[in-house]
């Protein structure tokens, strides 16, 4: 099954790719190597704001997670010239969880997204990871993450 038909069998249509929010690119090419720039939760197309440990639970986080690894996966489609039947491998990918200083369970958030790589690229989506407890990430957002990939 391709990388699409996965996609759709899991109804998951890419949203446009977004714009820097600052002085940055949303993505970098070097040899077969993209690197993706981190990607806020959004909800209702606004950023997905809270705090795990304060006022979101795991599973709420969990969900953020998978919401981010879609725009991820829209960002890596135009990095990939439109095509993400090129993507070889998900390398690597680091997740920042807005958490209060007792939530340990950033690992469960980013499975959110690490799940849903595998489901889209099978094993080529089985990546290296790393997941963070942080104080606070841009505009209040409770997750962010970023991607590293190897393309054809």
């Amino acid at each position: 099954m391709s990388v699409y038909e996965k996609l759709k069998a899991l109804n998951i249509d890419l949203p446009a790719v977004a714009s820097p929010a600052a002085a940055y690119v949303m993505y970098v090419q070097t040899g077969n190597t993209i690197f993706i720039s981190g990607h806020i939760a959004k909800k209702d197309g606004k950023p997905w704001v809270g705090q795990l440990g304060k006022n979101m639970n795991t599973d709420e986080g969990k969900q953020a997670a998978r919401s981010v690894a879609v725009d991820l996966i829209a960002t890596l489609q135009a990095a990939c010239g439109g095509d993400l039947n090129r993507v070889k491998r998900i390398v690597k990918v680091m997740s920042l969880v807005n958490s209060t200083a007792d939530f340990t369970e950033q690992h469960l958030v980013t499975n959110g997204a690490s799940e849903l790589f595998g489901e889209v690229f099978g094993e080529q989506g089985r990546h290296a990871r790393s997941a963070f407890g942080v104080a606070q990430i841009p505009l209040g957002a409770c997750v962010e993450i970023e991607l590293i990939a190897e393309v054809a």
